[in-house]
Protein backbone atom coordinates (compact mmCIF):
# COMPACT_ATOMS: atom_id res chain seq x y z
CA UNK A 1 0.00 0.00 0.00
CA UNK A 2 1.36 3.40 -0.95
CA UNK A 3 1.70 5.89 1.68
CA UNK A 4 -0.10 8.27 0.46
CA UNK A 5 -2.87 5.61 0.11
CA UNK A 6 -2.17 4.96 4.11
CA UNK A 7 -2.56 8.15 4.94
CA UNK A 8 -5.64 8.73 3.45
CA UNK A 9 -6.86 5.95 5.37
CA UNK A 10 -5.93 7.08 8.56
CA UNK A 11 -7.91 10.60 7.32
CA UNK A 12 -10.82 8.59 6.85
CA UNK A 13 -10.78 6.84 10.18
CA UNK A 14 -10.28 10.18 12.27
CA UNK A 15 -13.14 11.70 10.33
CA UNK A 16 -15.39 8.65 10.71
CA UNK A 17 -14.25 8.74 14.71
CA UNK A 18 -15.45 12.41 14.89
CA UNK A 19 -18.68 11.85 13.01
CA UNK A 20 -19.12 9.41 16.01
CA UNK A 21 -18.35 11.83 18.41
CA UNK A 22 -20.67 14.71 16.99
CA UNK A 23 -23.69 11.84 17.28
CA UNK A 24 -22.47 11.33 20.71
CA UNK A 25 -22.41 14.36 21.73
CA UNK A 26 -25.45 15.36 20.11
CA UNK A 27 -27.23 11.86 21.42
CA UNK A 28 -25.74 12.78 25.45
CA UNK A 29 -27.06 16.71 24.74
CA UNK A 30 -30.75 15.16 24.23
CA UNK A 31 -30.34 13.02 27.48
CA UNK A 32 -28.79 15.26 30.52
CA UNK A 33 -31.42 16.51 32.35
CA UNK A 34 -28.85 19.53 33.50
CA UNK A 35 -29.10 22.34 30.99
CA UNK A 36 -25.82 23.79 31.23
CA UNK A 37 -24.46 20.38 30.20
CA UNK A 38 -26.81 20.23 27.19
CA UNK A 39 -24.85 23.05 25.97
CA UNK A 40 -21.48 21.85 26.98
CA UNK A 41 -22.67 18.30 24.94
CA UNK A 42 -23.75 20.64 21.90
CA UNK A 43 -20.45 22.87 22.07
CA UNK A 44 -18.52 19.37 21.79
CA UNK A 45 -20.65 18.84 18.87
CA UNK A 46 -20.08 21.54 16.78
CA UNK A 47 -16.02 21.75 17.86
CA UNK A 48 -16.21 17.90 16.51
CA UNK A 49 -17.74 18.93 13.51
CA UNK A 50 -15.26 21.65 13.44
CA UNK A 51 -12.45 18.88 13.63
CA UNK A 52 -13.61 17.15 10.78
CA UNK A 53 -13.70 20.28 8.41
CA UNK A 54 -9.82 20.45 9.20
CA UNK A 55 -9.44 16.45 8.24
CA UNK A 56 -11.02 16.97 5.32
CA UNK A 57 -9.29 20.21 4.22
CA UNK A 58 -5.88 17.91 4.41
CA UNK A 59 -7.55 15.18 2.61
CA UNK A 60 -9.00 17.36 -0.21
CA UNK A 61 -5.57 19.12 -0.52
CA UNK A 62 -6.20 22.11 1.18
CA UNK A 63 -3.29 21.24 3.19
CA UNK A 64 -0.49 19.85 1.47
CA UNK A 65 0.71 16.49 3.43
CA UNK A 66 4.24 15.57 2.82
CA UNK A 67 5.11 12.00 4.80
CA UNK A 68 9.07 11.17 5.42
CA UNK A 69 8.60 7.71 5.88
CA UNK A 70 6.20 5.14 5.68
CA UNK A 71 3.39 4.80 8.04
CA UNK A 72 3.57 1.90 10.59
CA UNK A 73 0.87 -0.01 11.74
CA UNK A 74 -1.30 2.16 13.99
CA UNK A 75 -3.39 -0.22 16.02
CA UNK A 76 -6.52 1.70 15.78
CA UNK A 77 -8.39 -0.48 18.03
CA UNK A 78 -6.58 0.99 20.77
CA UNK A 79 -9.09 4.18 19.76
CA UNK A 80 -12.14 2.64 19.90
CA UNK A 81 -14.63 2.48 22.55
CA UNK A 82 -16.21 0.03 23.22
CA UNK A 83 -19.05 0.92 25.19
CA UNK A 84 -22.38 2.04 23.45
CA UNK A 85 -24.65 4.74 25.09
CA UNK A 86 -28.07 3.11 25.65
CA UNK A 87 -31.43 4.66 26.14
CA UNK A 88 -30.95 3.94 30.12
CA UNK A 89 -27.31 5.80 30.12
CA UNK A 90 -27.07 7.58 33.82
CA UNK A 91 -25.14 10.71 34.11
CA UNK A 92 -22.64 9.51 35.32
CA UNK A 93 -22.06 6.40 32.76
CA UNK A 94 -22.34 9.25 30.38
CA UNK A 95 -19.63 11.38 31.87
CA UNK A 96 -17.24 8.46 31.91
CA UNK A 97 -18.30 7.27 28.27
CA UNK A 98 -17.14 10.82 27.25
CA UNK A 99 -14.19 10.82 29.15
CA UNK A 100 -13.17 7.53 27.76
CA UNK A 101 -13.76 8.95 23.88
CA UNK A 102 -11.91 12.11 24.65
CA UNK A 103 -8.71 10.26 25.99
CA UNK A 104 -8.96 7.82 22.97
CA UNK A 105 -9.43 11.14 20.39
CA UNK A 106 -6.62 12.61 22.40
CA UNK A 107 -4.37 9.24 21.87
CA UNK A 108 -5.86 9.08 18.46
CA UNK A 109 -4.13 11.95 17.32
CA UNK A 110 -0.95 12.58 19.22
CA UNK A 111 0.20 9.07 17.67
CA UNK A 112 -0.70 10.18 14.02
CA UNK A 113 0.95 13.30 15.16
CA UNK A 114 3.79 11.60 15.32
CA UNK A 115 3.82 9.36 11.80
CA UNK A 116 3.48 12.57 9.98
CA UNK A 117 6.52 14.83 8.32
CA UNK A 118 4.85 17.75 7.58
CA UNK A 119 5.24 20.08 9.94
CA UNK A 120 1.92 22.29 9.28
CA UNK A 121 -0.03 18.63 9.15
CA UNK A 122 1.50 17.54 12.05
CA UNK A 123 0.82 21.09 14.27
CA UNK A 124 -3.17 20.24 13.45
CA UNK A 125 -2.84 16.66 14.99
CA UNK A 126 -1.71 18.21 17.94
CA UNK A 127 -3.99 21.14 18.59
CA UNK A 128 -6.29 18.75 17.80
CA UNK A 129 -5.13 16.39 20.57
CA UNK A 130 -5.00 19.40 22.71
CA UNK A 131 -8.78 20.32 22.24
CA UNK A 132 -9.37 16.71 22.61
CA UNK A 133 -7.97 16.90 26.03
CA UNK A 134 -9.87 20.22 27.17
CA UNK A 135 -13.13 18.17 26.51
CA UNK A 136 -11.75 15.51 28.47
CA UNK A 137 -10.71 18.05 31.59
CA UNK A 138 -14.25 19.71 31.05
CA UNK A 139 -15.94 16.25 31.70
CA UNK A 140 -14.01 15.52 34.50
CA UNK A 141 -14.57 18.87 36.61
CA UNK A 142 -18.05 17.83 35.54
CA UNK A 143 -17.86 14.69 36.94
CA UNK A 144 -15.55 15.93 39.98
CA UNK A 145 -18.18 18.67 41.02
CA UNK A 146 -21.60 16.55 40.53
CA UNK A 147 -20.63 13.05 41.12
CA UNK A 148 -17.56 12.80 43.65
CA UNK A 149 -19.31 15.73 45.74
CA UNK A 150 -22.65 13.15 46.06
CA UNK A 151 -20.67 9.93 47.23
Amino acid sequence: MAEETRIEAILDFAIEREQEAVDFYTEMAGKVKSPAMQDVFKQFAQEERGHQAKLRGVKTGRTTLVSKGTVPHLALGDYLVAEAAGPEISYQDALILAMKREKAAYRLYTDLAGQVGDAEVRNLLLTLAQEEAKHKLRFEVEYDENILTEN
